[in-house]
């Protein structure tokens, strides 16, 4: 190993991979530049540690900036280290880990450093579906480094030191950091919604492990299974009471209860995460009314959909079909969200995620745990937009409307009994799980406890799916 070998850049990558595990490339590149008196200065391995290891026997390349080289800026050297890790990634297949502490471009190189800095962009777009790209912010990520996570499929944060901005908070007329610090991992995770996990350095490189753990090494791999040890006909009684909060609900359903949310922090309606089914990673995206931390309620919304939760769900379940993962829906939903803000995007996000789940070709598999109402319940997977199994519990409500609000509108002038009578007949005719069942729109109803053992069937049962779709570049939505 190089110099760097005791950096924080290193002991980083150390603390990752699995012991003894890391390899060293390129440690001896050093800067070429000799402008502005650089070659009168040290920088080994030119301010960025690169190489390959394992997570749980699993191979991934890992690069890590040092910021006690020039801040960790990017020179041409750098840079080219980092795009020739991404083209042995994609040769052997394997997941990229980027830890990033960075002051910027290499002001001393300028268009050397600027041209190698748009290599890195163009191999982060090749790899894109091809290999799974994480980043990690550390330090700094600031101006076009910022693109840098965005283009890679999760980004996980330091809670204190970590910066990420395309401008400096300062720089946005009208504010300063005082006001509102638009580089915190608490704005880029609960506001801008481009930062999937918060923590302690610690905590995220534990979570970056677990992550990695779960995910295929690239989107021909189809390895990603453990033996599973939970009973796979467990029964799940509390189920039915987790309608509200649903990262529980999926918790419980999930192999040993463990469930690896995403950008929980931001769009908290909407519930995307990874959990395991017979061993095998499923990819799960539900509706969510209600938040419990520690046993307590700490926040309740509409069980609608939203711009931002329709986007979180979309840029999910692309990463999923890109990947071969399984997709588990639960829906409890009536409509969408009658803000302002919210209709700016309304329309187009709600497109986004119809389009996302109506492309893959993964198995689907829907379960409808509450409401499913309208055009909202047509984009969170129904079966005319693409489930391969709909599964209903006994109470699940599934319509074009509440049966009392359609009952009021088609009769209008009816007095409140007339109206209360029209509404009980129209919830068992036209809204209940059973008269979907008849009409072939939910394949069965099924206890919620069972919920479990009908899931993990369905999914066995889908395992050889093969789909095919009209010849075409690629959509446009």
């Amino acid at each position: 190993m190089s110099s760097t070998a005791q950096t924080l850049a290193s002991k980083r990558i150390n603390s990752l991979l699995d012991e003894n595990s890391f390899v060293e490339i390129g440690g001896y590149v050093t800067a070429r530049n000799t402008d502005f008196n650089l070659s009168e200065k040290e920088t080994p391995a030119d301010g960025v540690v690169t190489g390959y290891g394992v997570i749980d026997g699993s191979l991934v390349y890992v690069y890590s900036q040092d910021a006690s080289v020039l801040n960790g800026s990017i020179g041409e050297m750098h840079a080219k280290k980092i795009a020739n890790l991404y083209d042995l990634a994609m040769k052997t297949g394997a997941p990229i880990i980027g830890l990033l502490d960075c002051a910027g471009l290499r002001l001393q190189e300028a268009t050397d450093a600027l041209n190698a800095f748009g290599e890195i962009y163009t191999k982060q777009v090749m790899a894109s579906g091809v290999i799974p790209q994480i980043t990690g912010i550390f330090g700094t990520c600031g101006g076009g480094l910022a693109v840098v996570p965005a283009l890679t499929d999760f980004t996980f944060m330091e809670d204190t030191k970590g910066r990420l901005f395309v401008n400096s908070p300062n720089a946005l007329e009208g504010n300063e950091i005082s006001k509102c610090d638009t580089s915190s991992a608490a704005y880029q995770s609960e506001h801008a919604g481009l930062v999937d996990v918060v923590g302690s350095e610690e905590e995220i490189l534990g979570q970056m492990r677990t992550l990695i753990s779960m995910l295929p090494s690239n989107f021909e791999d189809n390895s990603s299974y453990i033996e599973c040890a939970d009973d796979l006909n467990r029964v799940c009684p509390e189920l039915e009471n987790c309608v509200g909060d649903t990262s529980i609900a999926l918790s419980q359903i999930a192999d040993n209860q463990e469930f690896f949310e995403v950008k929980a922090a931001y769009a908290k309606d909407m519930v995307t995460g990874f959990i395991r089914l017979n061993g095998a990673t499923v990819g799960c995206v539900a509706n969510r009314s209600e938040v419990y931390e520690e046993g307590e309620k700490t926040e309740t919304f509409e069980n609608v959909l939203s711009a931002r939760g329709c986007k979180k769900a979309a840029e999910f379940v692309k990463f999923c079909d890109a990947f071969e993962i399984p997709v588990l829906t639960l829906t409890n939903v009536k409509g969408y969200k009658a803000t302002k803000c919210s209709e700016s995007n309304m329309a187009r996000n709600a497109a986004e995620l119809t389009n996302a789940f109506i492309s893959a070709t993964v198995p689907k598999v829907n379960i409808v745990i509450g409401e499913a109402f309208g055009s909202a319940y047509l984009t969170m997977n129904s079966k005319s937009t693409g489930a391969d199994m709909v599964f209903a519990w006994p109470n699940a409500q599934i319509g074009m409307m509440d049966a009392k609000l359609a009952a009021k509108i088609m009769y209008a002038d009816a007095d409140a009994a007339t109206i209360n009578e029209k509404a009980a007949e129209y919830a068992m005719l036209q809204s209940s799980a059973l008269s979907a069942a008849k009409r072939g729109y939910v394949d069965t109803i099924i206890e919620a406890e069972d919920t479990r053992k009908y899931v993990i069937g369905a999914f066995e049962m889908l395992f050889t799916k093969r789909e095919d779709r009209p010849s075409k570049k690629h959509g446009t939505v």
